[in-house]
């Protein structure tokens, strides 16, 4: 994902039915969500419920050095978006709100229970709880849930988003989204029924124990068809969740405020503690990082780390420290090589890029081994079942470039004396922007001589998301992370290396790998009954994407963030990659 991680998930249908087991219960050492609490230490979030209460009232000031890249659920694909969208979106299952593994188990949301499954796998069925309203009193059915899910298809009016639900559900249909439906009622996806308000039964072409990820992400949400406006929903979405919105400014910010249609009854995966929730959008990262140690600002919901001035700031002082935290997020922290872009057409010249590249020097530009996590040897993240950080096949863990190796490679693909190309980077993300000066300059080693262009972060999708765009600006190099959709190495791999996910705009395959037997592995782990059989697919999926040289790993990721003492029921939610919002209140009622 633009953005999202996770871990071990077991992968049968039959095992997703039971998801819901760990979710009750506790001992009397458990707040109120059923989590451990915890005092303030540096990195206690990481694992424990820090400051938890109940207390209700005040104000949370969040703050981003990134527009969002839409409020709309169709879109919403930063992982830092998908996380907001947890306080004003429900969907039929969610992460369960817990620290450690255990936020990884999916849990009942608008669903009574966990789906009934066909025999064969492939066949859905939830039924919905009842009392459900949006935030204008109106009741959520199961139609609205299979109108939401259809705007997916609308790529035309609402692209960028996730897109395993077209793949999983239009089966030859070609459907165009409801805004092109010729069925009077807009609800024609052939694949998704509705026999009655509180019934929706998904027919999938094969087994695939994700699915419930996949219908757990933003586009699952139900959206009301008389409040649809197309590509303008994401400046007024309906709610069913605990907060609405009472304003958005695109650039600027946004306001919540509580849905009073909310019933707390039907939600155990939330809170509505706080009276009013704004978000700030800002270009200077270092004036946001002051402001959070100033307690101005509570959080950085973009939770992509401090700067370099607050980072020293804060690992120097044991008093903000102990607010401060750098779990292993499940990111990667990479560049992509464009194949479509010469001459990274040539494997060979791919191989010089990566091999003159300085892992160490990458590693510090990301902020070090504390907050900038470990030097990246492959392209799945630790905690990912099936991850093995020891497989090294360019030998990054060395921490230096490989020269020789480099040079040989410029011999091979017929560049002895180098080469120029672009490295596009986005211009509000201080630490990307410091990494593309780092491979930059040791390029210039082998005489690559790379040129940077920055653009717009939020324009993600619509530059380097753009295979047209990429080709047309000549951008061979493109810095970019990733954090699994959902946890399983398909959730991390595929949408950044099956064919399938190639999109003309909101594409994160960015280097264009189509290779049939990369594609075969995945498809053959979606199909297995066994997850460790599933993670054997997808280590070697990612065998196959490594030997393709397609991308040069920087850093498995590590956010050094902060958050203000004032808030409460603060934890690191490992199904979200983040600390989970949809819990947090403040301690002062301000």
């Amino acid at each position: 994902m633009a953005g999202k991680t996770k871990v071990m998930v077991a992968a049968t249908a039959a095992v997703t039915l039971g998801l819901t087991a760990a979710c009750g219960g506790g001992s009397d050492d458990k707040n109120s969500n059923g989590n451990s609490s915890s005092g303030a230490a540096f990195n206690s979030v990481a694992t424990n419920v820090a400051n938890a209460s109940d207390k209700k009232g005040g104000t949370l000031n969040f703050w981003s050095p990134q527009d969002a890249d839409s409020f709309d659920p169709a879109i919403s694909y930063y992982a830092w978006t998908i996380d907001m969208n947890r306080l004003y979106s429900r969907t039929l299952m969610t992460y369960t709100p817990k620290p450690g593994q255990d936020g990884l188990i999916l849990s009942p949301d608008l669903a009574q229970a966990a789906p009934e499954v066909s025999a064969d796998g492939k066949t859905y069925t939830f039924k919905l709880k009842s009392g459900l309203k949006f935030d204008d009193g109106s009741p959520i059915t199961s139609k609205d849930i299979k109108y939401g899910i259809e705007r997916i298809f609308a790529q035309d009016v609402v692209p960028g988003g996730p897109l395993y639900l077209i793949e999983e559900l239009d089966q030859g249909q070609s459907y165009p989204g409801p805004y092109k439906d010729k069925d009077p009622n807009k609800l024609g996806l052939k694949t998704v029924e509705t026999p009655d308000d509180s019934t929706i039964i998904f027919h999938l072409k094969a087994p695939n124990a994700n699915f419930p990820y996949e219908l757990a992400l933003p586009g699952g949400a139900p959206v009301p068809q008389k409040r649809d406006t197309g590509d303008k929903y994401a400046l007024a979405p309906a709610s069913s969740g605990p907060y609405k919105f009472q304003s958005i400014e695109p650039g600027k910010g946004a306001t919540l405020v509580p849905n009073t249609n909310w019933d707390a009854s039907t939600d155990p995966n939330r809170k509505q503690l706080v009276d009013k929730i704004v978000l700030t959008i800002t270009t200077n990262a270092d004036d946001m990082d002051s402001r959070l140690i100033a307690g101005t600002a509570d959080l950085d919901v973009s939770q992509s780390g401090v700067q370099t001035q607050a980072r020293t700031q804060i690992l120097t002082n044991d008093k903000l420290k102990a607010t401060a935290y750098n779990p292993n997020n499940g990111f990667i922290r990479y560049a992509a090589l464009g194949t479509k872009v010469a001459p990274f057409d040539n494997i060979e010249c791919r191989k010089a890029v990566i091999y003159a590249s300085d892992p160490t020097t990458l590693q510090t530009a990301r902020g070090g081994p504390v907050a900038g996590g470990d030097i990246a040897t492959n392209m799945l993240p630790p905690n990912i079942l099936g991850a093995d950080p020891k497989y090294d096949p360019y030998g990054r863990a060395q921490g230096k470039p490989q020269l020789d190796k480099a040079k040989a490679a410029l011999q091979a693909c017929g560049k002895p004396n180098g080469f120029d190309t672009k490295i596009a980077v986005r211009n509000n993300k201080p630490a990307e922007v410091a990494t593309a000066t780092a491979l930059q300059a040791a390029l210039k080693a082998v005489n690559i001589n790379a040129s940077i262009e920055q653009y717009d972060g939020k324009n993600v999708a619509s530059v380097v998301g753009s295979p047209a765009v990429v080709k047309a600006k000549g951008y061979g190099i493109m810095i970019a992370g990733w954090g699994a959709d959902f946890p399983t190495g398909y959730g991390y791999l595929a949408p950044i290396a099956m064919g399938s996910f190639i999109a003309k705009t909101g594409n994160y395959n960015l280097p264009e790998i189509d290779d049939p037997a990369i594609n075969d592995l995945f498809t053959k782990g979606l199909a297995e009954k066994d997850a460790k059989a599933a993670a054997a697919d997808y280590q070697q999926a990612n065998m196959k994407v490594m030997d393709g040289y397609y991308f040069v790993p920087f850093v498995f990721d590590k956010a050094l963030n902060y958050y203000n003492p004032r808030l409460t029921n603060v934890y690191f939610h490992q199904g979200l990659a983040m600390v989970d919002f949809a819990s947090i209140g403040v301690s002062d009622g301000k």
